[in-house]
């Protein structure tokens, strides 16, 4: 088998699902909207900072690793701010060859300087727009979806999930619930999981990677999540031999092909995985489970997709047949409409793969 080079994989055609804006934002970004509005930053220098996001997030707990995000909310709280991250967040992922992602936020995290969630909104929804003009312009084209996340240890989700099918034909295609799943349970927000399945709408549901298989068992049997916000915790239901045992739930996400959205390199630094070597993602594909591959938070983990996908192929040996796999997985599992998924597969993805797999 021919080996993949990096810069191969960063030209062929990628779709993301689990990406988070606070946690995307380039540090000289950082540096430079942290001095207009006066906010301390334990550097100033683009390149020292990040390697401190990075190190700070590298701590083995999910409650420290989201400390980190103090400093990126703290500079995204005016309209043009958000829409400059989420302009620069389109053009970051287009130009590493993403073609489909769906990015999300917290819009209640972004009030101090009053805005209203619905300003908050169009100023990142207008920033989506913007750097995607410009990446198509550039030859490399990308379309993002928004996902508005309501945070599980306070009381907005409701407020929050009406938000979003608000926007709903207006670049929003989805809602989420993230934060500390240790003592939040996804039942806390059900009133909001089932005004959203009244309305229609998509929502998938940060569950099984700081906690277990109850926190899976309810975002799906409780709340009807669409989709596993990483999930990575399912393996807990999986008897390994030579021949795998799936308990129930396992054997339900499974067969109802409910999707994972798994991102190695973020469940090594929150301690949910010791290695990307021995991340289940492997044993997870190998039983066919829906398993897409995410960045989660490409400035804390210093990291992007075409860099996810180069470890995998580094740490299980896969080829282009596994690479294209996960893509169109996570394309069939996008919250925009299935003659469009399917669009991006027959036109975008496949073609590009087939001339790498002959």
């Amino acid at each position: 088998m021919v080996a993949i080079r990096y810069e191969d994989i960063v030209k062929v055609p990628k779709a993301l699902l689990h990406d988070h804006l606070d946690g995307g934002l380039r540090p000289a970004t950082v540096v430079e909207l942290a001095a207009e509005v006066g906010h301390e930053l334990p550097s100033t220098d683009p390149d020292a900072l990040g390697r401190w996001f990075a190190e700070a997030a590298h701590s083995g707990s999910l409650e420290r690793y989201l400390e980190t995000f103090a400093h990126t909310v703290a500079v995204m709280q005016t309209a043009p701010a958000l829409r400059r991250v989420a302009r620069e967040c389109a053009l970051d992922l287009a130009a590493d060859g993403v073609v489909y992602a769906e990015v999300r936020f917290a819009p209640e995290q972004h009030l101090e300087q009053n805005l209203t969630l619905d300003e908050v909104v169009e100023a990142v929804v207008a920033g989506f727009v913007e750097g995607s003009a410009e990446a198509a312009a550039a030859g490399t084209p990308i379309r993002v979806g928004t996902l508005l996340t309501a945070m599980r240890h306070a009381a907005r989700s409701q407020e929050i999930a009406e938000l979003a099918v608000r926007h709903r034909d207006a670049g929003v295609v989805g809602f989420d619930i993230a934060g500390a799943e240790a003592g939040f349970p996804p039942t806390r927000h059900l009133d909001a999981f089932e005004y959203l399945q009244r309305e229609n709408f998509h929502f998938t549901i940060h569950a099984g990677e700081a906690f277990g298989l109850p926190s899976i068992w309810q975002a799906i049997q409780w709340c009807g999540a669409d989709r596993l916000g990483h999930g990575v915790r399912i393996v807990d239901d999986i008897t390994p031999g030579p021949v795998p045992t799936l308990g129930r739930l396992a054997a339900y996400v499974r067969d109802k092909r409910i999707p994972l959205e798994l991102c190695p390199s973020s469940n090594v630094q929150t301690g949910a995985v010791a290695s990307i070597a021995e991340h289940p993602i492997g044993l997870l594909r190998e039983l066919r489970f829906r398993v897409t591959v995410n960045t989660d938070n490409r400035l804390m983990s210093g990291t992007s997709m075409s860099r996810e996908m180069a470890l995998l192929v580094e740490n299980f040996g896969y080829g282009w047949q596994e690479l294209q796999w996960f893509t169109v997985n996570a394309m069939k599992s996008a919250f925009i409409p299935f003659d469009e998924r399917l669009a991006i597969i027959d036109e975008v993805i496949k073609p590009a793969y087939a001339k790498l797999i002959g």
